[in-house]
């Protein structure tokens, strides 16, 4: 069959009223065009006039959630470590699942893990610090396992996990003191067992400053490692120490290289790599500890089965200190520049109100390893942590 060429007059007169081509344009755009994907995350429900300027995610309350349902367990993501896996060791509830963060004048959406893994095609993230930093990571690997499993997918011993349909990839890098440290004596000044090492605090630890360049998003957190007894250096030189107990070294105390560790590790974090410009950091603020009636090594437990109001929990003065320290540090770093993107992930209060959500005594404890038998510092999975990385992604992709 030939087809008979149609030729056009050089000027066409159209007859047709602009407000009902008009029209016509936008019923062909609905009806014949694509569909638009949706928003990558929905936006902030207020509960008064709209406006979004005066809520403050971080501020709020814990209430009761109607689903109830927990987000995930150890059947539908394996890789939830044993330290963290309180329904497989035995704890006897699960209303510590059963709540969900609510700021002051507005709801905060979930994560959908669907929209968030297309949004972060291709991009990489990592949880640089202590054991809490591995925790958000395992929690943030099952979040979006909704959506796609990663492999690997039976090992909660690895540290990296990538999502092959979407070219993700999650890391965590353990480094406690985020600077080079070196423990000198395993028993340490008080033959306690406590450890006595050596901080270099001018020197970001290469075990994960030497990879961050390659990582689109590097999220940092570390604090309660600060306790132990620690020496400091500078410059190569020996400039004091905390609780090392040596004649004629100044103890400069936990604030003193907590606040130059940050120092050197933002900046590490802001300026490594080709892609700096590419690149967020985030800070998360420290989650107090909730034991009572005793201190981690003297039978202190976190025995509650409910969330506090707000308010309900006071940090000690150490602590106080230590979010202080970080607050300020975060602000000097994007202050700096040096090309990143800076975020703070205020957590504090959040986490300050649920000493019903840590492990205690239902995880996996190894006494030849550990000599606490009751865990008031980490979170159970799924549970209060699930709501950092709530916060955490919807400031990736609102901000």
């Amino acid at each position: 069959m030939k087809f008979r060429e149609i030729k056009l007059p050089n000027t066409i007169h159209c007859a047709i009223p602009a407000a009902l081509l008009a029209t016509c344009l936008v019923i062909l755009a609905v009806v014949i065009l694509p569909d638009r994907e949706p928003p990558l995350l929905p936006p902030l429900v207020t509960d008064g006039n709209g406006n979004l300027s005066s809520c403050d995610i971080f501020r709020g309350e814990w209430v009761p959630d109607p689903a109830g349902a927990p987000r995930y367990t150890t059947e539908t993501c394996p890789v939830i470590h044993g330290h963290y896996d309180c329904a497989r060791y035995g704890r006897p509830d699960l209303g510590f699942v059963r709540w969900r963060w609510r700021p002051a004048g507005c709801e905060l959406p979930r994560l959908d893990a669907a929209r968030f893994l297309r949004a972060a095609r291709g991009k990489s993230m990592a949880f640089v610090g202590d054991s809490l930093a591995r925790n958000q990571m395992h929690s943030l690997v099952c979040l979006l396992a909704r959506a796609e499993r990663p492999s690997p997918w039976t090992n909660a011993t690895r540290h990296m996990y990538r999502y092959e349909r979407h070219g993700f990839t999650v890391a965590s890098f353990w480094s406690p003191f985020l600077v080079r440290a070196v423990e000198t004596d395993p028993d340490g000044p008080a033959r306690s067992g406590a450890g006595l090492w050596s901080l270099h605090l001018d020197e970001p630890d290469a075990g994960w400053s030497a990879h961050a360049g390659a990582f689109d998003y590097v999220v940092v957190s570390a604090g309660s490692w600060f306790f132990r007894p620690s020496v400091f250096h500078e410059h190569g030189r020996l400039v004091g120490c905390n609780g090392c107990l040596a004649p004629n070294v100044t103890d400069l105390t936990l604030r003193y290289p907590l606040r130059k560790a940050f120092r050197t590790a933002l900046r590490a974090a802001a300026v490594g790599g080709a892609r700096r410009r590419d690149r967020t950091v985030v800070v998360r603020t420290i989650s107090p500890s909730h034991y009572e009636n005793g201190t981690w090594n003297e039978d202190g437990d976190c025995a509650r089965t409910r969330p506090l109001s707000r308010g309900g929990w006071k940090m000690n003065s150490v602590e106080e200190e230590m979010y202080a320290i970080q607050a300020e540090e975060f602000a000097a770093a994007r202050r700096e520049g040096n090309g990143a993107r800076m975020l703070l992930l205020d957590a504090t209060e959040a986490m300050a109100l649920r000493p019903d959500a840590h492990p205690s005594k239902y995880r996996l404890w190894q006494p030849d390893r550990f000599n606490v038998s009751r865990d008031c510092l980490h979170w159970c999975l799924p549970g209060a942590m699930d709501a950092c990385n709530d916060m955490l992604l919807h400031m990736l992709l609102h901000h």
